[in-house]
């Protein structure tokens, strides 16, 4: 187990794609998946029936929350008894689950993740086909292939792919897999600079970037925006961790309705600071190369892009040349939120995006470009795209420079 890595949370994976049989089975009575003697490299040799506690997960990119139940799943070899009794030399391995929301969801076609915890349980995700959350599924776990009917399988979880960082917290924790993240040696410097509260969003963005000292923008703007939220996100993750820790020492007496209100405000809080986060390490940056541009400025119908280029003047000049405008719309993740921009700031024909969503489906892509959207992304993430689609991607340094010109 390495720190960081993937192998932290996993001992080994197997990704498939669902067959018909496969299918009708999960709505049958038999229960059982196909072609999983490969599993043996991950769940080994049984003796006798072993069974798994396991979380089955239903996933799809038009729910926010995906279908959770626990159950389990029992491995095994058919044969194994003809063979210790008669010597038939036969093995013929099982993996039985019962029915569950989960199975009855499946498609054909749909991907199949089982994944071995350190603790022994299992984590069975079911994922629907041809979505965002089946490719970052694949891109996660560093699978390029699953055409052949079997499992394809991966153990070693400790290479560059597997190390976690920003874009794959973000799938893991959708996953509910709470990935640890600390840096204690800034708790006390931050309790005493924050007078043991939590600053404004603006107030730790700052902050955050001044904990790095020797990197400047000029240096690569895609490089330097994931280093100043990566840093932002361990530090918040530390002062939240230890607000959180005194909460919970203080304990709730059975006030269970008090219990889920502050349970919901910490993930509300989270979901809220990471969308700022990212627009203020932005506008720094814009600031850095002397863009001129203006920060969730009003255009029509009262909508607010997040940021307009050269600005809310310009922008509401009729003189001014609509061809040297440019709208920024931000967002960390997208899912279908993304058609929320189309109707953002009317007189710029081409919408730009900029999000840290890494492996967005082709047929999302492709529809981003049918509607005259151009998807902007730090460069590192372009990697979990395909080849098609990295052609059209524009990176951060990319979309600086396009502004420059305009301006």
């Amino acid at each position: 187990m390495k720190k960081g890595y993937l192998s932290q949370y996993f001992d080994g994976v197997a990704l498939k794609r669902l067959s018909t049989v496969e299918v009708d089975i999960m709505t049958s009575h038999q229960h059982e998946f196909n072609g999983v003697e490969g599993l043996r490299e991950i769940l080994g040799e049984p003796e006798g029936k072993v069974r798994y506690e396991a979380k089955f997960l239903y996933l799809t990119d038009y729910e926010d929350d995906p279908i959770i139940e626990d159950g389990f799943l029992t491995w095994y070899d058919a044969r194994q008894k003809a063979r210790l009794e008669r010597g038939v030399m036969r093995w013929e391995y099982r993996l039985y689950f019962p029915t569950n929301q989960v199975s009855q969801c499946a498609s054909v076609g749909d991907l199949l993740l089982i994944a071995k915890r350190p603790d022994n349980t299992l984590l069975a995700i079911v994922a629907e086909q041809e979505t965002t959350i089946a490719k970052q599924i694949m891109w996660l776990f560093g699978f390029s292939d699953v055409s052949h009917p079997g499992f394809s399988i991966r153990e070693d979880l400790e290479t560059e792919q597997d190390r976690i960082e920003f874009a794959s917290r973000f799938i893991l924790e959708s996953i509910g897999v709470v990935v640890e993240t600390s840096e204690e040696t800034w708790l006390d410097i931050m309790l005493e600079k924050f007078k043991g509260s939590f600053p404004t969003t603006k107030e730790f963005s700052a902050f955050a970037r001044s904990t790095l000292k020797d990197i400047n923008p000029q240096d690569g703007a895609d490089d330097v925006l994931m280093a100043w939220l990566e840093r932002e996100e361990v530090l918040f993750r530390t002062l939240e961790r230890h607000f959180i820790g005194d909460r919970l020492a203080q304990g709730f007496d059975g006030d269970v309705d008090g219990f889920i209100s502050f349970s919901l405000s910490v993930q509300n809080r989270r979901k809220s600071r990471v969308g700022l986060a990212l627009e203020n390490h932005l506008e720094c940056i814009f600031v850095g190369f002397g863009l001129r541009h203006s920060r969730t400025a009003v255009t029509e119908n009262k909508t607010k892009p997040d940021f307009l280029f050269p600005g809310h003047t310009e922008y509401h000049n009729p003189e001014f040349d609509p061809l040297k405008l440019t709208m920024l719309g931000v967002k960390s993740t997208c899912k279908d939120r993304w058609r929320q921009v189309l109707a953002e700031a009317n007189r710029i024909e081409q919408k730009h995006l900029l999000t840290l969503e890494a492996a967005i489906s082709v047929n999302q892509t492709n529809e981003m470009q049918a509607k005259n959207l151009q998807l902007v992304l730090p460069s590192r993430l372009h990697l979990s795209y395909g080849e098609k689609q990295r052609d059209w991607l524009m990176d951060l340094s990319a979309f600086i420079s396009f502004v420059k010109q305009l301006q």
